[in-house]
């Protein structure tokens, strides 16, 4: 966690730039850890969850656009003091319910008196949008358990969809306002002068998403 905290810290105070919007962390509670072992057949002993049990700790990271979840990733990855362990990439290939998001394994050195402890981390990475529609999956699921209504399983699939189309035109906003700042900064123009026109890209974007946000309205009546 600390480590995360001082890359964020690091985009916020040197770099023009930071990736990171929010960071949260977790420890599984006893009773998720036995259920989850009961689930699984894992060994309820100190070996067993250390090689069956990968989430234990976690952390998730909030990022504003997908291709934030590539940077930070990649600057995880290249900690030589982190073992990547596993990657599962649920955004490339999404779950079936709609569930999107970069899930890492790490390995992480835990110096103890006297003795040194590999722990095993899960690093959450994914977007506003993606951690909205979780957040949303999660309280339905919590409220119905295993009898959530069909219509709400299809009415997920479906907003997921959506999201992906918003963290889709927003990074092309991003991108467009990104190229429009280095152009005008290269001749010598002040980008945030407001006699300058919105980029056409980014105009379309906006276009677009309020489309999406219509044909959602029309749908639900």
């Amino acid at each position: 966690m600390t480590k995360i905290v001082v890359l964020r810290d690091e985009f916020r105070e040197i770099r023009d730039y930071n990736p990171i919007e929010h960071i949260g962390s977790r420890v599984k509670s006893i009773e998720s850890i036995i259920g989850k072992a009961q689930r699984k057949g894992i060994p309820l002993t100190p070996d067993g969850l250390r090689e069956g049990m990968f989430d234990i700790a976690g952390i998730r990271i909030t990022c504003g656009f997908v291709s934030d979840i590539t940077r930070v990733r990649d600057l995880l990855v290249g900690q030589s003091d982190l073992t990547l362990v596993e990657e599962r990439d649920y955004i490339t290939h999404g779950k079936p319910n709609g569930y999107k998001s970069l899930h890492l394994i790490f390995q992480v050195p835990v110096f103890l008196s006297d003795r040194v402890e590999n722990v095993t981390v899960e690093v959450q990475i994914r977007t506003i949008a993606m951690d909205f529609w979780a957040s949303l999956e999660h309280k339905i699921h919590y409220k119905y358990g295993h009898d959530v209504p069909k219509h709400l399983i299809t009415e997920l699939r479906l907003a997921s969809d959506v999201a992906s189309q918003l963290d889709r035109s927003m990074e092309r906003i991003h991108d467009e306002v990104l190229e429009y700042t280095r152009l005008q900064q290269a001749s010598g123009v002040d980008p945030y002068d407001e006699a300058f026109p919105i980029p056409t890209m980014a105009l379309e974007a906006l276009r677009e998403m309020t489309d999406v946000q219509r044909e959602g309205g029309a749908g639900e009546q």
